[in-house]
């Protein structure tokens, strides 16, 4: 039997669960799930939004409560200065939105580049932003390089 080397990742300190994060967006959300242990991040599925963003769509909110996250990361759109704008300010009072309705609890997270990182993973692996299908998953590889972030930082 393998002994836990690193202290801060055990059972019961309550660093297991799943983890979501969302990349939040006037017309799409996207949504990344991490695995139970909290070090893997994967895209999971893009949904649709319509304002306000007081009012998660349901779609969301039924694909959070399928995955049972302990966690949500909302990908907050910080200025490159590192200032809130009108659309961090947006994604943060969605992110309360989301995590009043679901119950869990909500980290805001700088997402700055996460689309650009996102776009280029998808040209690393040969794939254009839109695949023959039409389907554009951009949206949500950049939540799994915000979720993926924030893992790698929480591990610390």
């Amino acid at each position: 039997m393998e002994e836990n080397t690193n202290p801060e990742r055990t059972e019961d300190d309550g660093s297991s669960g799943r983890v979501v994060a969302l990349d939040y967006g006037r017309a799409r959300i996207g949504v990344a799930m991490s695995d139970p242990t909290r070090c893997l991040a994967s895209p999971h599925s893009i949904v649709a939004n319509q304002p306000p963003p007081t009012r998660p769509p349901e779609a969301l909110l039924d694909a959070i409560l399928q995955l049972r996250p302990v966690e949500i990361v909302i990908g907050i759109p910080l200025n490159m200065d590192g200032s809130r704008g009108e659309m961090a300010d947006e994604a943060g009072e969605f992110g309360l939105a989301v995590g009043r309705l679901a119950g869990v609890p909500v980290i805001e997270w700088d997402e700055r580049l996460s689309t650009l990182r996102a776009e280029r993973t998808l040209r690393d692996a040969g794939q254009r932003r839109q695949s023959q299908r039409g389907e554009d998953r951009t949206d949500a590889i950049a939540a799994a390089h915000i979720l993926q972030a924030y893992l790698d930082r929480s591990v610390r």
